[in-house]
């Protein structure tokens, strides 16, 4: 068997080149390519941006418990929009009848009160929390129409 020379696919002005501070070196497969130090940040830059702070937010049992009563309320025509906001304290859906309007009820996550007084709350459109406690679905339960005998 002969060996025979394998001629480069790419004719050499037109192979890739790297620029060097000094000197321009072909690339080739064979050879390592030349990387630079990372420069670190100079005296009078600004720094880098701090990382995100945590954000209190509904897991998806919390949102679908949440949801489940969303879509019976709208079913019911009593509810017609909801709006979501995610603190680094607190996590809130709103309800609204209209979507120009204040939000009817709130329905708010607050872990820093889960040891106190409960970390979910149904709180009206007047400031007032009608429904406080640990567990979200016992605080939804606010929103269950229940028969009353007169």
């Amino acid at each position: 068997m002969a060996l025979t020379t394998v001629q480069p696919l790419i004719p050499a002005p037109h192979r890739a080149m790297i620029r060097l501070p000094d000197k321009e070196v072909p690339l080739s497969e064979g050879e390592p390519i030349p990387f630079r130090a990372k420069q670190t940040r100079p005296a009078g830059a600004p720094p880098s941006p701090a990382p995100a702070a945590p954000v209190v937010a509904f897991n998806r049992q919390e949102l679908s418990a949440i949801l489940n009563v969303y879509g019976r309320m709208v079913a019911a025509g009593e509810w017609r929009d909801y709006a979501m906001d995610f603190d680094r304290e607190t996590a809130t859906f709103a309800v609204y009848r209209r979507s120009s309007e204040v939000p009817l009820y709130r329905i708010e996550k607050s872990p820093k009160l889960a040891r106190k007084q409960g970390a979910y709350a149904v709180v009206s459109s007047t400031g007032l929390i009608l429904k406080r406690g640990q567990e979200l679905a016992r605080v939804l339960e606010v929103f269950d129409k229940r028969v009353r005998v007169v």
